[in-house]
């Protein structure tokens, strides 16, 4: 037990040392054991948020990234066209002025007279080389600019049009015009996702293949400055003093620490180092009747990923079998216990709703929900189809404490409730992850969602065959062209029920994934940080209108 606990202590302290090493400023305890943040100078708090993050960002490209850590980092150094406000509405940014047409299909915005970090102005011409760029790389997010309806933007992902033909132009320094190829009613939503942020061309040009690798790689347009950043440990951000509003940003700087063990997160929280930590279960009950402590419901979905070109997991009873053989409640109550709730669409509940105001989880119900029983007869069907006893597959999880704790428990579910079943757990850090889910070289996944926009398409678009979401080789030709229809559809509630028959088809008629479960957060959260936004959609924080209260 003394050796446990000396191990401990000198793991604290090198961590400690790490930060301080790191160059970051942290909290400090008062005399009475109460938390305080940042440094007190000449009497007053200073403006530091320190925060964690459960891995490093692996690119901060933003026609490239495809990762909510890095959607956070973009969201705060930069600035689009919209940003999400603190309603989580997105409204004008650098748009100092939003025109339209007639039949709303033309939108011609006047750029607000800002610059980027190094001096230049921040121009119209931005926004047409970077959207451009994003079909250009074929970028983890180009869908998003067809999903907006930028005229082109579908002909030029198949292959049928140059990148330079999408329909978005500078008409002047400051005067950007973009046309649709029809009137959408998620375009000035859509805005507001990092797809849509501008890119300095010459700057870009000058870094190459390093451009958003490093801090000084980097431009910033937003309220805050990235002004350093150490791989695995860290980033500091400064509060930009050339943004155009940065009378509104009360914040001096934030930090962010890379910590992937729960338990140090929870003592860095402890002793001040960090304002704001996510527990995971193991630590829900030690913390549950602290002041600080809220459990929050996040519109963030966990779902396996089934490869369709596995010879076993494209049979459709094979998938149904699994879905059906998982206890989620088992999985959400006692193994997670952090407000997350058991999940049988992909479509999270309680964030969307029909026109008149209809959850679209409760319009749509639940999908492929069985007992063990009832999966065993979809397994020994199946079974029988392949000619098979036995069946060996193995699943790619990110190495978080949370991933490993819901493969454990899948392998154990699954197992047990389908006899001749056997699940290899693979652990990879989050990015390899990533990189294997997008090169198909897995047969299940383990993966994550959190929603770009607020609309239920966000949940359902990803699997139209070549999105760069669809990550299996799934395609189902009615779903494609559902989606298609439903971008282009005016009337919200003919609109909408296109959207609940999407995910049938998913789901009903393919059972092509298994929903799992919605995130809940268990967090503390220090008392005295106020004005932290929270999306429910897109990037995950907003720091522009937090402040440390005195």
């Amino acid at each position: 037990m003394k050796n446990k606990k000396w191990f401990g202590l000198l793991f604290f302290a090198m961590f400690a040392l790490l930060l301080a090493g790191c160059n970051f400023n942290s909290s400090e305890k008062s005399d009475d054991g109460t938390k305080k943040s940042g440094d007190e100078k000449d009497g007053e708090v200073a403006q530091v948020l320190n925060l964690s993050a459960p891995a490093d960002v692996p690119t901060l490209d933003s026609t490239k990234a495809h990762d909510a850590i890095a959607f956070n980092v973009l969201n705060n150094v930069n600035e689009g066209l919209y940003r999400q406000d603190e309603s989580n509405k997105s409204v004008p940014a650098l748009a100092e002025k939003h025109e339209m047409n007639d039949d709303k299909t033309v939108h011609t915005f006047t750029i607000r007279d800002t610059t980027w970090s190094n001096g230049d102005p921040v121009t119209a011409a931005d926004f047409e080389y970077a959207w451009k760029r994003v079909m250009k790389e074929n970028g983890a997010y180009n869908y998003m600019i067809a999903t907006a309806g930028v005229k082109n933007a579908e002909a030029i992902m198949n292959g049928e049009m140059d990148a330079e033909e999408l329909g978005i132009k500078a008409t002047g320094d400051n005067t950007l015009e973009v046309t649709l190829e029809s009137p959408n009613p998620l375009f000035k939503t859509l805005l507001s996702f990092a797809t849509f942020l501008p890119q300095n061309q010459k700057f870009v040009e000058e870094m190459g293949d390093q451009y958003a690798l490093e801090a000084e790689n980097i431009l910033a347009n937003g309220p805050f400055k990235l002004v350093s950043w150490t791989q695995e440990q860290g980033w500091e951000m400064e509060k930009n003093e050339d943004y155009w509003d940065t009378d509104n940003v009360k914040l001096e700087k934030v930090n962010v620490f890379v910590v992937k063990d729960p338990s140090s997160g929870a003592n860095l929280y402890e002793t001040g180092k960090i304002d704001r930590v996510k527990l995971t279960s193991a630590l829900v009950d030690q913390y549950k009747d602290d002041k600080e402590f809220e459990n929050v419901k996040d519109s963030g979905i966990v779902f396996l990923r089934f490869n369709h070109n596995n010879p076993v997991l494209k049979n459709v009873n094979v998938r149904k079998a699994i879905n059906m053989a998982i206890d989620r409640n088992g999985l959400t109550d006692v193994i997670l216990k952090d407000g997350s709730t058991p999940l049988y669409g992909v479509v999270a509940e309680s964030f969307y709703f029909s026109p008149d105001d209809k959850d679209y989880r409760e319009l749509n119900g639940d999908f492929n929900k069985g007992t063990p029983e009832e999966a065993q007869e979809y397994w020994e069907k199946a079974l029988a189809e392949l000619g098979q006893k036995e069946v060996e597959v193995s699943i790619n999880i990110a190495d978080s404490d949370e991933m490993k704790k819901v493969a454990e428990y899948l392998q154990a579910q699954l197992e047990d409730n389908l006899p001749g079943f056997k699940l290899e757990i693979k652990a990879v850090p989050f990015a390899q992850r990533l990189e294997i889910e997008k090169a198909v070289e897995y047969d299940l996944s383990l993966s994550t969602w959190g929603p770009d926009y607020s609309d239920p398409m966000t949940y359902l678009d990803m699997w139209v065959k070549g999105s760069s979401a669809n990550r299996m080789d799934y395609h189902n030709p009615k779903l494609d062209a559902l989606v298609v229809a439903a971008r282009g559809e005016t009337d919200l509630e003919k609109r909408y029920e296109m959207l609940l028959d999407i995910e049938k088809i998913l789901l009903e008629e393919d059972a092509a994934v298994a929903p799992l479960y919605q995130r809940g957060s268990a967090v503390l959260l220090n008392e005295k940080v106020k004005g932290l936004v929270i999306h429910p959609s897109g990037a995950d924080m907003s720091y522009k209108w937090a402040y440390i209260e005195e």
